[in-house]
């Protein structure tokens, strides 16, 4: 890993199933979760409840969150740059339309095939939540 280090703070939901949430932003062919860049001052909490409230159009409490960890991989979609999440959790809430920069909202199986995830979840926090479950 190399280049310039972007920090991020990204949300996981879960549906009834087990899948979780993945959004792909227009430009890309990557999936990631909703989250995105912290703002000068910000938390990683706060940044995960902005990002949410603007990429899904949902209004979420950070006392609602619960940390998952901080991840650190090559970024999906800026060559030569690391991204370091801080993951969050949030219990399931129904999702519409997407909002924001977000194209495509997909739920995701935790063993589905991971050639269009971002490097960060499929190395990283996938298998990570899939050592939480067992």
């Amino acid at each position: 890993m190399r280049g310039s280090q972007i920090v991020v703070s990204a949300v996981v939901f879960r549906d009834p199933q087990g899948r979780v949430l993945t959004v792909r932003k227009s430009g890309t062919d990557k999936f990631m979760f909703p989250g995105g860049k912290w703002e000068p001052g910000e938390s990683a909490i706060d940044a995960a409840v902005r990002e949410v409230g603007e990429e899904l159009a949902i209004e979420v409490q950070a006392s609602d969150l619960t940390l998952i960890g901080t991840f650190t991989s090559d970024a999906a979609n800026e060559p030569d740059h690391t991204v370091t999440a801080t993951v969050f959790e949030h219990a399931y809430v129904p999702v519409g339309d997407p909002a924001a920069e977000i194209a495509e909202l997909r739920w995701t199986g935790l063993a589905d095939d991971d050639a269009d995830l971002a490097p960060l979840l499929a190395h990283h926090v996938f298998p990570a939540l899939q050592h939480e479950k067992s």
